[in-house]
Formats: C-alpha cells, structure tokens, sequence
C-alpha cells in the first residue's frame, strides 16, 4: 500500500501485550519439571519392580536408575529415600548372601567374598559380614566334600580326588584345605581306601 506521498506504508511492530512472552516461559518450565517428575516416577517404579524381584545392592540400584535420564543429584536422592525406607541395605544384603553361600552352596571365603563383590556390595559390609561369619573355613569344606564324595564311588580313589578339590577350589577354599577336606571325605565313604591311593599287596 503506498500513502499520499507515494511511499509504501509500514506496518508497527507487533508488540506482545500484558506479559505474554514472559508468560509463555513460564508455561515452557512447568512442563519441564512435569517431565523431570514422570521421568523420577517412572525411574522409581522400576526400582521397585526390581526390588520385588530379588534384593538389589545399592551399586545394583543405581545401574537401574542411569537407564533413565535423571541427574547425579536426583539418583543420589532416589537412593538416599529407598536407604532411609530400608528397601536398599548393603549390610543386610551382605550377610543374607554369606547365609546363602555357606548353607546352601558350601562356600568358602574366597569365593563368598568374590560373590560380593560382584554383586557390588560395598567393601565395609563385604568385611563385616565375613567378620562374623566363623573361622572354620577346614569344617564346611569338610562337609560339603561329604556330600560328594558317595556319587563318587564308582571313581578310583585318585581320580575322585581330583575332582573334588577341584569342585572345592571352585567354591574358594584353598589348596591344603580342599585337599584334606576330600582325602577325609573319600575315605570316610570307602573305608579301607588306601588314603594316596596306592594298594599295598603283602607278599606270601
């Protein structure tokens, strides 16, 4: 359109009235803190799936909640509220694994301690639950070599030897200790058997 003086008119600039833009902003945030809420929600939620599923470890826990996009800070607040509501504990998880490895696998220290570890039990409740657990690393060995050692019967004495240090040094007993513990436990289900397996014939 051009004016009398034949110029072209200007259009004024469009000028946002009664704070529009600064109210646009504001609508951007909330939504923003509304994602950031169904994101920790959401993050939580699996947790909680996890956890019904079996115990986690705190280092577990926190592998969960970096699959979702959640700040250092917010992790570090999901883990603090799950402590304080006892639904995450290293130590109680520590010496319910000590309880499990000893009774029903027959496991020594080494291997309990390594179990732990993978489970990323923290190095204190790793120390404390070995700490309690008894000094008789030569008596479970002893007991689980018993269980063994009559599926063995069929074995010559040396070869059933060696498989079951073998099956000892596996669940973390140590050389001397594996070794006696299935020495005692093959003779004691074969009595008479020769304990280094060599046969002694008396000449007539």
């Amino acid at each position: 359109m051009s004016d009398s003086n034949g110029g072209e008119d200007r259009l004024a600039p469009i000028i946002p009235l009664f704070g529009g833009q600064v109210e646009v902003e504001a609508d951007v945030e909330v939504d923003v803190d509304e994602d950031d809420d169904k994101i920790r929600s959401s993050a939580e939620q699996a947790l909680v799936r996890k956890l019904r599923a079996r115990s986690l470890s705190i280092s577990e826990a926190r592998q969960v909640l970096r699959g979702y996009a959640l700040s250092a800070a917010q992790v570090d607040d999901v883990i603090e509220t799950f402590c304080r509501r006892g639904y995450l504990n290293d130590a109680a998880l520590a010496e319910q694994l000590v309880t499990s490895g000893v009774e029903r696998k027959g496991q020594g220290r080494v291997a309990l301690s390594r179990a732990l570890a993978q489970r990323g039990v923290s190095r204190e409740a790793i120390s404390t639950a070995l700490g309690e657990l008894p000094d008789d690393d030569a008596q479970r060995a002893l007991e689980f070599a018993r269980t063994k050692a009559r599926s063995m019967s069929r074995l010559d004495f040396e070869t059933a030897l060696r498989r079951l240090v073998g099956q000892l040094a596996r669940r973390g007993y140590g050389g001397s200790v594996a070794t006696t513990a299935a020495r005692t436990a093959l003779t004691e289900s074969s009595p008479g058997t020769p304990t280094r397996g060599v046969r002694f014939v008396d000449s007539e």
